[in-house]
């Protein structure tokens, strides 16, 4: 029993990494942009496949560093030329464009790489169990964790100490005030977007390897992002992460003593956690 919760809790940091990297992302364009961007799962998925083409070329560590950057110059691209059209407008416009464009996504990989799972190929060295006991233990896991801890120390070290990342902060507070200190608003909310979509991008690499890449892998992921963002607080990241954790190990941990309250558990968590604290963990009140 004790390997059993082992291997669960551990399977929950990973799924629970997923979670968090897509829900940062989110994060990140709402706050900023206003947008509840239904579309980023869609991008997860372009990320694996994009990963996947890439491997035959430029091997698995090129397709690693790659993909994320392909997945989020299409994502400044999306922006440039429909989100932002929206912004001012009622939020459910963005809302619908978003919601069409993830189906539009879905089906454009299921027409290009076909509506079966295709394998994505992991070094064989990283696959290999490091221990004969703890047989989940794989290089391969581990190191997706230690990416995705990276990925969201680093994001945290950008919009702390970079001037893109102070100005993604303040513009969040206030952004028309950072409109009349000079600062193009239209520039920071493109490159703002573009970041989100490179951690939607990462998330999907990393997911591929483990999951496997179909057009439907990123719609299984959004929905438990959003309720991470919600249980951690909207407008906090350091929240959005937690929640993120969270709602992955509490999922995994489920299934071991109730397997068919998997996927209820999460929506669980997020009730009690709103009926205890509306804004969330970590929210700012009134922030939305």
């Amino acid at each position: 029993m004790t390997q059993l919760i082992l291997f669960n809790l551990f399977n929950g940091l990973i799924v629970g990494a997923f979670y968090a990297l897509m829900a940062l992302g989110l994060s990140l364009i709402m706050n900023l942009t206003g947008v509840i961007n239904f579309a980023h799962g869609g991008f997860l998925a372009l990320g694996g496949y994009l990963a996947y083409t890439l491997i035959p070329y430029v091997g698995f560590w090129g397709a690693l560093l790659v993909a994320p950057v392909l997945t989020a110059f299409l994502g400044l691209i999306v922006e440039r030329f429909l989100i932002r059209r929206l912004y001012g407008h009622d939020p459910l416009y963005s809302l619908l464009l978003t919601f069409g464009l993830a189906f539009i996504i879905e089906d454009g990989t299921r027409y290009i790489w076909g509506a079966q799972a295709v394998p994505y190929e992991v070094p064989a060295a990283l696959t290999t169990p490091l221990s004969s006991d703890y047989f989940f233990l794989t290089g391969y896991r581990l190191f997706m964790v230690a990416l995705a801890a990276i990925s969201v120390i680093a994001l945290f070290v950008i919009l702390k100490w970079t001037r893109l990342g102070m100005r993604i902060r303040a513009g969040t507070l206030d952004l028309e005030t950072v409109s009349v200190l000079g600062v193009n608003t239209a520039i920071l909310r493109n490159l703002n977007f573009g970041l989100g979509i490179y951690l939607a991008g990462l998330a999907g690499v990393l997911a591929a390897g483990q999951l496997g890449v179909e057009p439907t892998i990123g719609s299984s992921l959004i929905m438990p992002s959003f309720v991470s963002i919600i249980v951690g607080g909207l407008g906090s990241l350091p929240g959005t992460l937690l929640g993120g954790l969270t709602i992955g190990v509490a999922s995994s941990l489920t299934s071991v003593f109730f397997p068919s309250a998997t996927e209820a558990v999460m929506y669980v968590i997020m009730a009690l956690v709103l009926l205890v604290r509306p804004r969330g963990l970590f929210g700012q009140e009134g922030r939305f």
